[in-house]
């Protein structure tokens, strides 16, 4: 038996879409209920991913069944997280249980759960993909002002450098036909002094990581100055060793002291798929080649940003389409096992491969290697951590699709 839309005189996602002009956050779980049900659902829930993702935290509301939170390891929801890809758990003539990722754009922020009364037919099921999308679509407007979300993703305290940086980041997620830029850092709930920050500006992707000298507020602040550097700097389209200049002004004259943040900053042509960077006493940027962990040719790096006496060096490579780049900050390659052991450049490219061979997608990829470098030091890290790992011309896009 299937089961397709309640016929109604008002179809329900333009419904949502109609009263979303003027639906505050706290109502979102309700009015998604109510419009899922009259789309043909039993019950409907909303759920985000927690900072750290290890969590689906459920949106309450008024009409709202009761949930508990999820893990994204363990459960049927976070498989649907985990691969962006709807999930319908087994049913015998009974209701099915259907898991639809929530992406803003190709950015995951949680699940969508849809308990069916039997088994969708194609139309219904496309309806709540667009059910979906559209949920996803309220929570991040609804996001940019409102705490509601904020706190309930949340599952502990945030401290206030953590809470600086992560109002800095981009989306973790960004994919088009052409590039895939994915990032993530750690520890999420306690992070200061590293950050990272892209744009995709027509056929030029603009990249930076960086890693603020300290630790807690003092670091977040310098790392908050120097990202708003690098973002005025290209937009006013400067070179890249123009605009590791005036990030180092920026950071030289406000923050005295011997304050410093080294950094890469990165620049790719999609149509050539030349990659410049400048290095900025930082790691240089690592390839991985149909599974091979490649160096790009040596580049002479400069002084740290707030420490420079003369602009940095460009230094550029020339990509194959598949390429993948990390950059990444010392917390990853230098994390230390309790025998003391480095996680290293090797482990690096061999989890980023692995997880490939698996299937995984790009932001799962870099969720994963995360948990492995939070494992490889026993959940105890000594230094913040944070990568962004670029992929051109790949066809992984087509992975971040609902």
């Amino acid at each position: 038996m299937t089961i397709d839309r309640q016929p109604s005189a008002e179809d329900p996602i333009r419904a949502l879409a109609r009263a979303s002009h003027h639906l505050p956050a706290d109502r979102v779980g309700t009015a998604v209920t109510r419009e899922a049900r009259r789309l043909g659902a039993r019950e409907a829930v909303v759920y985000l991913a927690d900072y750290a993702q290890h969590e689906l935290v459920p949106v309450p509301g008024d009409g709202v069944p009761a949930r508990q939170a999820l893990t994204i390891d363990g459960s049927l929801a976070g498989r649907a997280f985990r691969r962006v890809h709807p999930v319908q758990a087994p049913a015998h003539d009974g209701p099915v249980t259907l898991w639809l990722p929530l992406l803003d754009g190709a950015e995951r922020i949680g699940v969508l759960e849809m308990v069916l009364l039997a088994e969708p037919t194609p139309r219904l099921e496309d309806d709540c993909r667009s059910l979906a999308s559209l949920v996803a679509e309220l929570v991040v407007t609804r996001d940019a002002y409102s705490d509601v979300f904020a706190r309930l993703r949340r599952r502990r305290t945030l401290s206030l450098a953590a809470e600086i940086q992560w109002d800095l980041l981009p989306p973790l997620t960004y994919a088009s036909d052409r590039v895939v830029i994915t990032g993530a850092l750690e520890p999420a709930y306690d992070i200061g002094g590293d950050t990272f920050d892209y744009a995709v500006n027509g056929s030029l992707v603009e990249l930076m990581v960086l890693d603020a000298v300290g630790h807690g507020l003092p670091a977040a602040l310098l790392a908050s100055a120097a990202v708003g550097a690098y973002r005025h700097a290209r937009r006013d389209r400067l070179d890249l060793p123009d605009v590791a200049a005036a990030v180092d002004a920026v950071v030289a004259g406000h923050f005295p002291g011997s304050r410093f943040a080294t950094a890469a900053l990165a620049r790719l042509d999609l149509d050539t798929g030349v990659l410049r960077w400048v290095n900025c006493g930082h790691p240089d940027p690592l390839l991985v080649r149909d599974g091979v962990l490649i160096r790009p040719p040596a580049c002479r790096p400069a002084r740290p940003l707030g420490l420079q006496a003369a602009k940095p060096d460009l230094c550029q490579v020339q990509l194959r389409p598949g390429d993948r780049v990390l950059l990444y900050t010392d917390g990853i390659v230098e994390a230390r096992s309790p025998e003391g052991d480095f996680f290293g450049e090797e482990r690096l490219a061999d989890l980023v491969v692995r997880a490939e061979l698996a299937g995984n997608p790009p932001p799962e990829t870099m969720r994963r290697l995360m948990g492995s470098v939070m494992e490889h030091q026993a959940g105890q890290l000594q230094d913040d951590a944070s990568i962004v790992m670029v992929e051109w011309r790949t066809g992984a896009e087509e992975q971040l699709r609902l």
